[in-house]
């Protein structure tokens, strides 16, 4: 389809459970638009979707992928979302540029916590949402599966066609009333959809109530605003290998779903000096164009890719957007349409398509192009998973440094749940990940694509600083040498403040209470920095501080000795004295732990967790035989989880983690830290 509108784009995302046939799907229909005439495999590493070596090598998704077909007057934007929970970032930063994410489950696996976080997280960001049941063909109790997922995610979920002849046919009950499926009458669960959808519209329930019947061209508009409100949630059947129900999803689809006109809007803002307000964007092409960038990647012949959703307006080589608060438009050359990764150039986006754009560095992951004049635009940021899960990294090679530093300044443009921190204490460069995968993906990326080996070893722990008691502190800097000298003295307090507190800049609240000229206002900035610099650097442990509020009420000064450095280090040494004294503690983070395993393992996991100082939230029995452990853990305990959870469960375990918050350490843990730490003394 050369040329289409926006009520003819369907944006979807496939997202679930790893296995359940993701790519197989896409893949299937892609085969059965005639895109594509042969369909691959995972297996093969010939699919369209999977086409990264290093997808190859490890033999799923670990990144998002667009395909592009037509289908029954209708083109299709579809992003293959990885589903193994290390890469799930991946699959959560997609949703911003689709009006339907597709969950893809297969009843062999059930329902595991990607499959459940990815429906929370659509619903929350108000995304209609649709179920594939895959591999139909395969046997099990499908009428039981269907009941699983009503009991998880609701009543709401109806099926709108069903399978037959024992998953070698499929019957669209949407628009048929009669005959018998594998699950039971067809007309039962016709009238299931039907009231459901009539609840949504008084008039047409009315209709429905007097005459028992509605048709199916009735029921359109209704049901494209039961899936807006979360009130329907279809359900349809396939087995995407052999290509069952592949053609019926997409005409179901293509039908019923809704188009970027009808979706819900995404949450926009418009920034301006009075603040933050809530934009309303419509899909019409005669106004300003606005675009998100949802997937930055590298194409190893196109060179940096941005991938973005355009909603209001339309964008062509003759745009020069404004990127998020820029100044300056820049220029966007060439536009492309992606599927997997072949690729065609194109003059013009339309409202509501998905296009990329090369070669343009001033483009980051979530930036907003717009050519507002009023204030810059920003979207209501996803929040994605924090990556918890850290290697510290050096380079094999001597005189490497520079080569690493700009391989991994391009791998975490790329991967927003990626992220690059640098200890001042420990002298550590830190890899962090969503989990021990998705990092060992990275590193490999790195040796393949960039041509980097690194050395690894477990890092040190991330401990905060802070106080849990109010003192004061006093320091007087007094320093001759010959000709000028130095001096300075401060008093000050400290006090631990809650973490919204107001006027609170990088965990410090600096609050000059003197009065009387007893510290002339231009020394106070040297006094703040010489405190931040100890909240940077630690005063007990070398670790950063945070929630602190300092007040500096009295000090003294020389009319000629008194100098920005002498209040700096008075200020320093004042506010060290001041911690010492206020009941200093040190705060380690804590994580969340969704662990899945068969049901005969939770003694052990429960024991094990205990050990490691965790705490069970509460275990959710799951079909299968299996079992969701809920936890909280220190992350210095379950930095290895991995192997132990493979140890354990001889393989049969998965888990998610994330960060939750801070607590205080143990007494024992904090004393032998601090024992452990030996700042190098310093000349004033």
């Amino acid at each position: 389809m050369a040329d289409y509108t926006t009520e003819q784009i369907r944006n979807f995302a496939l997202v679930g459970t790893s296995g359940s046939g993701k790519t197989t799907l896409g893949e299937a229909m892609l085969v059965d638009a005639g895109a594509i005439g042969r369909a691959g495999t995972v297996e093969a590493g010939t699919t369209v979707s999977d086409w990264d070596e290093l997808e190859h090598q490890f033999g799923h998704s670990i990144d998002s992928s667009l395909l592009t077909l037509d289908h029954a007057g209708c083109h299709f934007n579809i992003i293959d979302a990885p589903g193994r929970g290390d890469f799930i970032g991946k699959a959560m930063s997609s949703l911003p540029a689709v009006e339907t994410m597709v969950l893809v489950l297969d009843p062999a696996i059930g329902i595991d916590p990607v499959a459940r976080r990815m429906m929370k997280i659509a619903k929350e960001r108000n995304l209609p949402r649709a179920i594939v049941i895959n591999k139909i063909d395969a046997g099990g109790d499908i009428s039981d599966f269907l009941m699983t997922i009503k009991a998880t995610f609701g009543s709401e979920c109806c099926s709108i066609n069903l399978p037959a002849g024992n998953g070698t046919s499929i019957i669209r009950c949407f628009q048929e009333t009669q005959g018998e499926s594998d699950l039971g009458n067809v007309a039962d669960f016709h009238t299931q959809l039907v009231d459901q959808i009539v609840e949504v519209d008084e008039v047409l329930m009315e209709k429905y109530l007097e005459a028992g019947e509605v048709s199916p061209d009735e029921l359109l508009q209704p049901f494209r605003r039961a899936m807006r409100e979360g009130h329907l949630v279809p359900v349809c059947f396939a087995a995407a290998k052999e290509g069952i129900g592949v053609n019926e999803l997409m005409d179901q689809i293509a039908r019923l779903f809704p188009n970027p006109s009808e979706g819900n809007p995404r949450p926009l803002q418009r920034v301006t000096d009075g603040g933050r307000e809530n934009l309303t964007v419509v899909p019409d092409e005669t106004l300003s164009a606005i675009g998100h960038c949802f997937k930055v990647a590298s194409d190893p012949f196109v060179g940096k890719l941005c991938f973005f959703r355009v909603h209001q307006g339309a964008f062509d080589n003759s745009t020069h957007p404004i990127v998020g608060n820029g100044r300056k438009g820049i220029r966007l050359a060439h536009l492309y349409h992606y599927c997997g990764k072949s690729h065609e150039e194109v003059h013009k986006a339309v409202p509501g398509d998905i296009v990329a754009v090369s070669k343009v560095e001033e483009i980051s992951y979530d930036d907003v192009l717009h050519l507002d004049e009023a204030g810059w635009i920003a979207m209501d940021t996803i929040t994605l998973p924090k990556p918890m899960f850290g290697l510290a990294i050096e380079t094999s090679a001597k005189g490497a440094e520079a080569k690493l530093g700009d391989a991994l300044s391009k791998m975490t443009s790329e991967d927003p749940t990626f992220v690059m921190e640098r200890n001042a204490t420990t002298k550590e460069l830190v890899a962090r990940g969503i989990g021990e995968l998705h990092l060992r993906a990275k590193l490999k990326l790195l040796k393949d694509r960039y041509g980097v080996e690194v050395d690894t070893k477990q890092p040190k722990v991330a401990y905060k600083e802070t106080i849990s008691s109010k003192a004061e502190g006093h320091h007087r800097h007094k320093k001759q040498s010959g000709g000028s000298g130095q001096f300075g003295e401060v008093y000050l307090r400290v006090e631990p403040v809650a973490e919204t507190t107001e006027g609170l800049v990088d965990g410090l609240d600096f609050v000059d209470d003197t009065f009387g000229g007893s510290v002339p206002k231009q020394y106070l900035p040297a006094i703040e920095k010489g405190v931040r610099r100890v909240m940077l650097e630690g005063a007990i442990a070398g670790y950063p501080m945070q929630n602190i509020r300092v007040s500096v009420y009295d000090g003294k000064h020389h009319a000629v000795d008194s100098k920005e450095i002498a209040f700096m280090t008075a200020g320093r040494r004042a506010f060290v004295d001041a911690v010492q004294k206020a009941s200093p503690v040190l705060l380690e983070p804590f994580v969340k732990l969704e662990i899945t395993v068969p049901t005969g393992y939770i003694g052990d996991i429960s024991s094990d967790l205990s050990g490691r100082r965790g705490r069970i939230q509460g275990t959710d029995m799951l079909p299968g035989d299996l079992a969701i452990v809920s936890a909280e853990a220190p992350l210095s305990e379950v930095m290895s989880y991995a192997n132990q959870l493979k140890s354990i469960t001889g393989g049969a375990g998965s888990y998610v983690m994330e960060y939750s918050h801070d607590e205080n350490t143990p007494p024992n843990v904090q004393a032998s830290v601090v024992a452990s730490f030996n700042p190098q003394s310093e000349e004033d």
